[in-house]
């Protein structure tokens, strides 16, 4: 059974390479030595490694060149104290070694071997090769000792991130170590949460190291986005009062296909509904009435044929959010339907047929965004991504997966949902959430059109679009974590209700 994660209390920041970077000076700057910084570092190493290998048994240590070596010469030293056998490596020269790394290395008094001598037995291998900061592939002997870590099936304890992984980006740089657990320090970074990285960051456990909450702000200061991890202290959900009721709750109103291609949109519907949109209703062409209407009880039902209709429907001001794309079709019909949705001001979901039937051409939908002041949220899964901002920033060679969302977000003027394995949420104003909370059983046909549904009936709601995205993907997360195996996209409107009440239980 899943036992959903325990709500921080607050929205947990990430940090850039860059940003931890300015923590560290920050907190030297402020009066903490580096080694000092280093010495509490390699102490949550050792006390994570006690954890992972059985009392007295062989840890490998390995160590790279920089400060990341430094950390495992600490956790040798502290390790070899408690009784466990060390045999420590170093890939590179000891006298290469500068500042505290060399400083921690003088504190080691046992042997130094060569990192690319070739695996020994072991119980544990602690990774202290290469950080975060990493900006070149392996290549050499790092490569070749990191081919011979993965080998081994020795379980690998990660000092900030498994080797051979971009901070950042959470990219592979050319190999990567594959690691069963992750101790970094202070904040999560983007590569432990972004794929590849995230996979081969296994189980990830941040240390407080003593840089201090005046450190912290001063390496956030300098960013130009503020990164989130996806999680319940990032959003605060709608609740229900005495005086509530449907009229309150919002009005959703979907658009479907024509007849045999309006399942997407009922999916959607549903999944509106589910998470406490008031009333929801499906708009289709009149041929689809009764293909809907053969489906749907709760969920109500209007004709509309083209852009005029959308027109003439929405004089209703109680329709305040509007999804269209799922099962819609392409081409200048939908482009139409768009932009008379934008043009009425309201909170808008555009996923799938209405992204892609601008393909190309975003600034012209970022022109009826814009100009119709809509509260608008985008939904793209990659290939829709890549078609709507061809031709833009966006798309740049080298972006990491955050930074294409955030790029995105700016030049469409809204919310933009990149989705994935690892979803990024991204606001114009640059907030960016990456989302780790999530399955592999959602990939699955319809489960993206029930995400849109549930930001559709988040906005409903009063939720504003950052907010009701990133609920929406987590939400969506934990349904199918719930369920499992076996999952199919009509099962996760049915699971919105258990994870609604376990949320309310843990306010």
């Amino acid at each position: 059974m899943h036992e959903p994660v325990k709500s921080p209390k607050a929205a947990e920041r990430l940090l850039t390479v860059e940003a931890m970077r300015r923590v560290d000076a920050a907190a030297i700057a402020g009066g903490t030595a580096g080694l000092t910084l280093m010495e509490a570092a390699g102490a949550a190493v050792a006390d994570r490694a006690r954890a992972l290998a059985p009392e007295g048994g062989r840890v490998l240590v390995l160590c790279g060149p920089g400060n990341n070596g430094g950390d495992g010469f600490v956790a040798a030293r502290l390790l070899a104290g408690a009784g466990y056998r060390i045999d420590l490596r170093l890939l590179g020269e000891r006298a290469g070694l500068k500042g505290d790394a060399a400083l921690a290395a003088e504190a080691w008094t046992g042997s130094v071997g060569d990192a690319a001598a070739g695996m020994p037995a072991a119980d544990l291998v602690i990774d202290a090769l290469f950080g975060a900061g990493l900006c070149r592939d392996l290549e050499g002997a790092a490569r070749a000792l990191v081919e011979a870590v993965n080998r081994s099936g020795i379980p690998v304890l990660a000092v900030d991130v498994p080797s051979g992984v971009d901070g950042n980006s959470g990219a592979v740089r050319g190999i990567a170590i594959e690691a069963t657990e992750t101790v970094t320090f202070v904040a999560l970074k983007p590569g432990h949460l972004l794929q590849p990285g995230r996979t081969h960051c296994g189980g990830l456990r941040v240390a407080d190291i003593g840089a201090g909450e005046a450190a912290f702000a001063a390496g956030i200061a300098g960013e130009t986005r503020a990164l989130y991890r996806n999680a319940p202290g990032l959003w605060t959900l709608p609740r229900l009062t005495a005086a509530s009721h449907k009229y309150t709750r919002g009005h959703a109103l979907v658009l479907s296909g024509p007849a045999h291609r309006t399942g997407a949109a009922r999916l959607a519907a549903r999944g509106a509904l589910r998470v406490g949109a008031g009333l929801v209703t499906v708009a289709s062409p009149a041929s689809a009435l009764a293909e809907n209407a053969a489906h749907l009880t709760a969920i109500m039902l209007r004709p509309c044929e083209n852009a005029d209709d959308l027109d003439d429907m929405l004089a209703d001001e109680r329709l305040n959010a509007l999804l269209l794309g799922p099962g819609l079709g392409t081409g200048p019909a939908t482009c139409d339907l768009v932009a008379v949705a934008a043009g009425a001001g309201r909170a808008l979901v555009l996923d799938a047929d209405a992204l892609t039937s601008f393909r190309s051409e975003v600034r012209t939908l970022a022109r009826h965004i814009r100009d119709g002041e809509a509260r608008a949220a985008l939904t793209p899964h990659e290939g829709e991504f890549a078609r709507l901002f061809s031709g833009t920033e966006a798309v740049a060679e080298g972006l990491s997966k955050f930074e294409r969302a955030a790029r995105a977000a700016e030049i469409a003027g809204a919310v933009v949902v990149l989705k994935g394995a690892d979803t990024v949420i991204a606001a114009p104003d640059g907030r960016t959430a990456i989302n780790d909370h999530g399955t592999p059983h959602l990939g699955t046909a319809g489960s993206g059109d029930v995400l849109g549904g549930l930001v559709a009936g988040l906005l409903a709601q009063g939720m504003e679009p950052f907010e009701a995205a990133c609920a929406a993907v987590w939400l969506h997360g934990d349904a199918g974590l719930r369920f499992g195996p076996g999952l199919i996209s009509e099962d996760i409107p049915e699971l919105i209700p258990a994870v609604l009440r376990d949320l309310a239980g843990r306010a």
